[in-house]
């Protein structure tokens, strides 16, 4: 099997793990990387003995297929010319900084019958993997993904650079349309929203309460989800999900025992995982574990979001 020719748009921060990967993974030839920053694209394409440019689109007709990894604005202006060439991409979240343009990206890789996977990692995660594997009727999910201040990404609300990786593990797990948005944040260091909570009521009655802050003063994520018999909680940070559930009711009792079990998940770079899910989808031309049209939901309930949290500022 010939190896397949990939490249990377977009080397700063994420998109040069983005380039290592590639550039590791057996079966795959990275065969160049571009951005519009000539220094970081000479020092990622010398890094890794590829062809750099500084031409976005100066990839097109020389790869099969693509990652980018370039900033959400510039998602659609970027994008657009690489799916329309039948190149298969993998494309950072969220999909697009407007419904408009994600759509736009959506329907055309669906009219070019290409691939788009859209890079919610979360969704590889180990102990979400393991989770979703283990839920069935969730009645009820929190979520919290709290983290420290870091200047990059403050170009945008914390619902679009954090929460919307809940909204979309949350949207994966309840198979239900939503019928209710309520929610609430404020700016705190940034002209953006930097801490928000969100109520999605679904139509099938499940209730997820997603909270999402970059002003803490430490790291915490961890996911709770109740269902009919039992009710477990994964702990992002330590990969362990701890399960309560009933067992027998004991001779002379009226109530069933409580059992506890603690899984440990093996864990796992999500990045690595998820770039090596992209080309086996790639290659056997199967569906990816998150479309567009799951990037496009997320997308959508978070603009929801936004503009409840407006409407409760006034």
């Amino acid at each position: 099997m010939e190896n397949l020719r990939v490249g990377v748009v977009g080397v700063g921060y994420l998109g040069r793990f983005h380039a290592r990967i590639f550039a590791e993974m057996p079966g795959v030839e990275l065969v160049g990387v571009a951005d519009i920053d000539p220094g970081a694209a000479e020092v990622i394409g010398t890094l890794h003995g590829c062809s750099w440019f500084t031409d976005p689109g100066a990839l097109i007709g020389k790869v099969e297929a693509v990652s980018i990894v370039v900033p959400t604005s510039a998602h659609r202006e970027v994008a657009l010319p690489y799916l329309e060439a039948g190149i298969h991409m993998m494309l950072e979240k969220p999909v697009a900084g407007s419904l408009a343009d994600a759509r736009a990206i959506v329907e055309a890789a669906e009219r070019c019958g290409v691939t788009l996977q859209v890079g919610h990692v979360e969704r590889y995660n180990a102990g979400i993997m393991a989770l979703a594997d283990r839920v069935q009727s969730p009645r009820f999910i929190e979520a919290h993904r709290l983290g420290t201040f870091v200047e990059r990404a403050t170009d945008v609300d914390v619902v679009t650079d954090l929460m919307i990786h809940d909204i979309d593990i949350v949207l994966s797990l309840v198979d239900s349309k939503i019928r209710r948005v309520a929610a609430m944040g404020l700016p705190v260091l940034t002209d953006h929203v930097d801490i928000a909570n969100a109520r999605i009521e679904f139509e099938n009655g499940a209730v997820a309460n997603v909270t999402a802050s970059r002003v803490s003063n430490k790291k915490f994520r961890r996911i709770r989800v109740f269902g009919p018999d039992c009710y477990q909680a994964l702990n992002f940070i330590d990969q362990r999900i701890d399960v309560v559930s009933t067992g027998k009711i004991p001779e002379g009792q009226r109530f069933p025992e409580i059992v506890t079990e603690q899984i440990q998940i093996e864990s796992r770079q999500p990045l690595d995982a998820e770039l090596a899910d992209f080309i086996g989808v790639v290659r056997d031309g199967r569906a990816p574990l998150v479309s567009g049209q799951d990037g496009l939901a997320a997308l959508e309930v978070a603009f929801q979001v936004q503009q409840a949290i407006q409407a409760s500022l006034g």
